[in-house]
């Protein structure tokens, strides 16, 4: 019987299944806006639609229930917060819209769907066979009675059912895109021609970087006008700017010399006790390994001490102090070939039964791929491969530490029981298990406090302004950094465990100065010094790119009024160039052979023209250009019915890519959460 149990094990593939068809698109590229309605504050609107802390909350808490996932580190922390942003834009966005369009999941549609007839990857991921793949219809009959008689599993299947409505709803609106995109007849030939055709000729350009700037004149008309012309250009997701400064907590000569003593001291009672398990238990910083290795897995200096039974270290090493000692050795095969059939630990006598009759000489193969419960390897008769013994652990140590070939042995570890066949023994070597304590090299108590103190007046100092902020660290010796965070990131690019700094610059004002937060094995301080939510990056934010640009446009008038001549030849002159050659051009490329610049312009210029002919001046990336097709070769690489399906395939799958995206931009959804998640 499929068990609640087991369906929540599955329910972060099931709630991933509606994240991958429909919703990982919904990157947070939103306008920044705090409301409050009481003592409920606003994390975000979505369509409209005012999502207050409340609500965000208790489907945060839905979807770590169904999921099963913990808040155990900042990765998982936000895949929950991914999630559940992305569950309510399903449920404010998406189905409203399919019910808008009158796309609907019936009763019959949604029976066949139960009993096997119509495909779903929810169902499956939860009710599939572990055997055979396929989907189990009398597991989901035998969790539809233990629904009936409990609240949890009734709530469990009614969210199944909406994950399945979801999936099934955004198939369908995703069909009827997919059913509008078509390939014309001039789009196939084009593409023939594009992709059988390769061309070489000559050219001759000058570069932009050759035309000093004191030559043209830009002016600030020339930048506004500029921008307003290309303003889709600068569109951008709201941020927020922070001025940061860094202290490092390294440790200092003193604490240096105590970790030294520290080692040594430890070291030399390591050495001497004959109690080298307990004693590397009892030390915080001690570990004994669950596998056991060769001497050839280990360094010269470690093999030499340890496989003759002595201690290595103790010694300063990838900037920590480690020793080590055997605590167990086994002779074993340095590799191991096994094949292995996987049963579930309640199905012992079937164990005994199946090793009896496979020692008696039955197919292990054919029996792995009959009763195996791992599919991986069970539909390859039970093939794991050649491992090293070093891989093993636990039961498997013992099982096949004296294994030889031929042999078949029966290893009960964790919830199941795994038959192994070895078809692959080397030589027994000696393999060694390894109890080792290490001092990493970091400060000390002390000098954590003292950097503490430090930052401490570096707060006073810096607080009521930019300018004092600056001259704090200037005080300090400090150079301070700048850092955007752009909406619905969680932390700050380069620097590690910094969340709180993140939510704390979320909520704060221009001017406000941070607490000290300790991230990573540091201290630091922010303060924010700008708050951006408008939809366009300012000109004055991006004048540095819009110069360029104009710079480009300008040096290519400048450049194309000093060119002159009918043939080749002559227009070089006239640019001060000579002409070179051009080879192996076809549509597909982006970097010309022999201009040897990424050029995508060129490259459509020189594919569409004709053979013979000077071509316009072409305002490249780099540089303006002209050439001459001197030979055009053409290759049957692409049919007419192969081109069709091609471009068909692609733009069907770019319709599938975009779909989501394009409902994004429909639906105003203003992302508010950085404060609070």
């Amino acid at each position: 019987m499929a068990s609640l149990n087991t369906l929540r094990t599955k329910f972060g593939i099931l709630l991933s299944i509606i994240i991958a068809l429909a919703l990982l698109a919904f990157i947070l590229s939103l306008k920044t806006e705090m409301g409050f309605t009481g003592n409920d504050p606003r994390v975000g609107v979505i369509d409209g639609e005012k999502i207050n802390y409340s609500e965000y909350y208790e489907q945060y808490e839905l979807v770590k229930n169904q999921s099963g996932i913990q808040e155990s580190d900042e990765q998982q922390s936000a895949m929950l917060a991914n999630a559940t942003w992305q569950a309510l834009i399903s449920k404010y966005v998406l189905t409203p819209g399919f019910e808008r369009v009158g796309i609907r999941l019936t009763e019959p549609e949604r029976m066949a769907i139960l009993s096997g007839q119509s495909y779903s990857q929810t169902l499956q991921n939860a009710f599939a066979d572990p055997r055979t793949g396929r989907l189990n219809v009398e597991a989901i009959g035998q969790f539809l009675a233990q629904a009936e008689t409990n609240p949890e599993a009734a709530q469990a299947w009614a969210q199944l059912n909406d994950q399945i409505r979801m999936e099934t709803l955004f198939q369908k609106y995703a069909g009827l895109v997919k059913g509008g995109v078509y390939v014309n007849t001039l789009e196939v030939d084009r593409g023939v021609e594009s992709a059988n055709n390769t061309y070489s000729g000559k050219w001759a350009g000058k570069r932009y970087s050759s035309v000093p700037d004191s030559l043209v004149n830009v002016t600030n008309s020339d930048l506004k006008a500029y921008y307003d012309s290309h303003k889709d250009m600068f569109k951008q997701t709201p941020s927020r700017t922070i001025s940061y400064v860094v202290f490092a907590v390294d440790p200092t000569d003193a604490d240096l010399q105590d970790l030294e003593n520290t080692a040594t001291e430890v070291g030399r009672e390591f050495a001497a006790t004959e109690e080298v398990r307990s004693f590397v238990r009892a030390n915080r910083n001690g570990k004994v390994s669950e596998t056991y290795i060769s001497g050839a897995q280990l360094s010269e200096e470690e093999s030499a001490a340890l496989m003759a039974d002595k201690m290595y270290g103790p010694v300063l090493k990838n900037n920590e102090w480690t020793m080590s000692r055997v605590v167990d050795s086994k002779m074993a095969p340095d590799s191991i070939g096994i094949r292995h059939i996987v049963l579930p630990y309640t199905q012992e006598a079937l164990a005994d039964s199946l090793l009896t009759t496979l020692r008696n000489g039955a197919d292990f193969a054919q029996t792995a791929m009959q009763y195996s419960l791992y599919e991986a390897t069970a539909a390859n008769g039970g093939e794991v491969g050649v491992m090293p013994f070093s891989a093993f652990s636990g039961e498997f140590i013992d099982a096949l530490a004296t294994a030889k070939k031929g042999d078949i042995v029966k290893v009960a570890s964790g919830d199941a029981i795994q038959l192994i066949q070895v078809y692959r023994a080397d030589k027994p070597t000696k393999h060694v298990q390894v109890a080792t304590i290490t001092y990493p090299v970091i400060a000390s108590d002390a000098t954590r406090r003292t950097i503490h103190s430090q930052a401490g007046t570096f707060s006073v100092d810096a607080k009521g302004s930019s300018e004092a902020f600056a001259d704090a660290a200037a005080a300090a010796a400090l150079t301070p950094r700048v850092a955007q965070i752009s909406q619905g990131e969680r932390t700050v690019r380069g620097l590690e465990d910094s969340r709180e700094l993140t939510r704390w610059a979320y909520g704060a004002e221009p001017g406000d100065l941070s607490e000290i937060f300790s991230v990573g094995k540091d201290y630091v301080i922010a303060m924010l010094t700008e708050v951006d939510d408008n939809e366009y990056a300012s000109l004055e934010k991006v004048a540095a790119q819009v110069r360029a640009q104009v710079l480009r446009d300008k040096k290519y008038d400048h450049i194309v009024k000093s060119l002159s001549g009918t043939t080749l030849d002559e227009q070089a002159a006239s640019l001060g160039s000579e002409v070179g050659d051009f080879s192996d051009v076809t549509y597909e490329t982006f970097y010309v052979n022999g201009v040897n610049a990424l050029e995508p312009r060129l490259v459509g210029a020189i594919t569409a023209s004709e053979k013979g002919a000077v071509s316009a001046p072409v305002k490249g990336l780099s540089g303006v250009y002209v050439f001459e097709v001197e030979d055009v070769q053409t290759t049957e690489k692409q049919t007419a019915e192969g081109e069709r399906v091609r471009a068909q395939a692609m733009a069907e799958g770019m319709a599938q890519q975009f779909v989501i995206p394009a409902i994004q931009q429909m639906a105003k959804i203003q992302d508010l959460r950085g404060k609070y998640f």
